[in-house]
C-alpha cells in the first residue's frame, strides 16, 4: 500500500479542520454560538468562520511550504536544487509576502470594524419591537432574572418569546461576573453599582444554557441557567405559570437568595413543591428591587461586611 507524501497529510489535515470549523453541529457544538439560535450569534459566527478563511490563506500555504523547503533544500548527496549562497533578494517574492498579508489584514480590519459596530450589545438593531425588559442581577453562585414589567422574577430559568428583542439591564450584588447566552448572543460583563446592557433575540423554540464565565469561587461551576425560548402564547402562559407557583420577593427572601449559596443550596432554602426541581419562581413585591441593589454601592463608603452580598458574614444572625 503507498504512502501519502508529507504534503498530502498537511492538505488533508487542513481540510479537516476546515470542515469540523464550518459544520458547528458536532456534539461539542451545542449551546454555542457555532449552532446559533438567533441573529446575533448567527452573525457572530459568520465573522468567526470569514476571519478562519482569511487567516487560512496565509496559514496553509505557510504550513504545506516550510516542509517541502527544507525537504528540498536540505544538504544532501546529489541533491537536484540549486546552491546559490549569493542569492538575497527577490522582488516578486518580497511582493507576494508582504502583498498578501497586507491585503489580509485590509480585510480583516474592514469586517472588525463593520462587525464591531453591527454587533454592539447596546444596539437594538434586531427582532421586533417593544423589546421584552428584563433586569438580571449576579449573585453567588446564581443569576436572578427580574421582569419589572410583568411583576415576577426567577432564578434558574430564562423565559423569552422567539422574535422579540429582549433588552437586558445587568449589574452584581457581589463580586464581577460575566454573563452569557453562547446561542444566542456574546458575553458581557457586569459589575456592583454599575450596569451593562445586552440585547438578544432567539428565532425558534429552543432551550439553551446560559452561565457565569467569570471564575468566582466554589459555585461557579454551577452558576448555570436555562434559557426557554417559546412561542408568544407559551411565554404568556409561563409567565402566568411564574405568577401562580411563586412567592413573594421580600426583603427578608433576597437576603436568603444573595447568601453565598449555589444552585441546590438555595433551591433547598427558597424552593417550593409548585416550582420546577431546578428554577425559583418570585413574584415582585412593591418598589423597584434592582436600583435599590444598585444604588446601594453609590454612597461612598464601602457597605459593611454583614450587608455585603458575597461576603461570609451576609445573612448570618448575629453578625457584627
Amino acid at each position: 500500500m503507498a504512502l501519502l507524501r508529507p504534503s498530502a497529510w498537511l492538505w488533508a489535515g487542513s481540510a479537516a479542520v476546515v470542515l469540523v470549523v464550518v459544520s458547528g453541529q458536532v456534539s461539542w457544538a451545542s449551546d454555542s454560538f457555532l449552532d446559533p439560535q438567533g441573529p446575533i450569534a448567527a452573525a457572530q459566527k459568520t465573522h468567526l468562520l470569514r476571519a478562519t478563511a482569511l487567516i487560512l490563506i496565509a496559514v496553509i500555504p505557510v504550513l504545506v511550504l516550510v516542509p517541502l523547503i527544507a525537504m528540498r533544500y536540505r544538504r544532501r548527496r546529489g541533491g537536484s536544487a540549486q546552491y546559490r549562497p549569493k542569492w538575497d533578494f527577490s522582488a516578486k517574492l518580497e511582493f507576494v509576502m508582504w502583498g498578501v498579508p497586507v491585503v489580509i489584514v485590509a480585510l480583516l480590519s474592514f469586517y472588525l470594524w463593520k462587525a464591531t459596530h453591527r454587533l454592539d450589545p447596546y444596539s437594538s438593531g434586531f427582532g421586533d419591537t417593544p423589546a421584552l425588559d428584563v433586569q438580571v442581577v449576579g449573585l453567588d453562585w446564581k443569576w436572578l432574572f427580574i421582569y419589572p414589567d410583568l411583576g415576577i422574577a426567577s432564578v434558574g430559568e430564562l423565559g423569552i418569546p422567539i422574535k422579540q428583542q429582549v433588552a437586558m439591564t445587568l449589574t452584581t450584588d457581589t463580586v464581577m461576573q460575566s454573563f452569557m447566552i453562547p446561542a444566542l448572543a456574546g458575553q458581557i460583563y457586569a459589575m456592583p453599582g454599575m450596569t451593562t446592557k445586552l440585547h438578544l433575540v432567539a428565532d425558534t423554540p429552543k432551550t439553551m444554557q446560559g452561565e457565569n464565565t467569570q471564575y468566582s469561587g466554589r459555585g461557579f461551576t454551577k452558576q448555570k441557567f436555562q434559557t426557554f425560548a417559546m412561542q408568544p402564547n407559551e411565554f404568556d402562559a409561563w409567565v402566568e405559570g411564574v405568577r401562580a407557583n411563586g412567592i413573594p420577593l421580600t426583603a427578608e427572601t433576597y437576603r436568603t437568595l444573595a447568601m453565598r449559596t449555589d444552585r441546590d443550596e438555595v433551591q433547598a432554602a427558597l424552593g417550593t413543591a409548585k416550582m420546577p426541581e431546578r428554577a425559583l419562581y418570585f413574584t415582585l413585591e412593591d418598589g423597584d428591587l434592582f436600583q435599590s441593589i444598585l444604588h446601594r454601592y453609590h454612597g461612598g463608603q464601602p457597605l459593611p461586611a454583614d450587608q455585603q452580598p458575597g461576603t461570609a458574614q451576609y445573612g448570618k444572625k448575629g453578625a457584627q
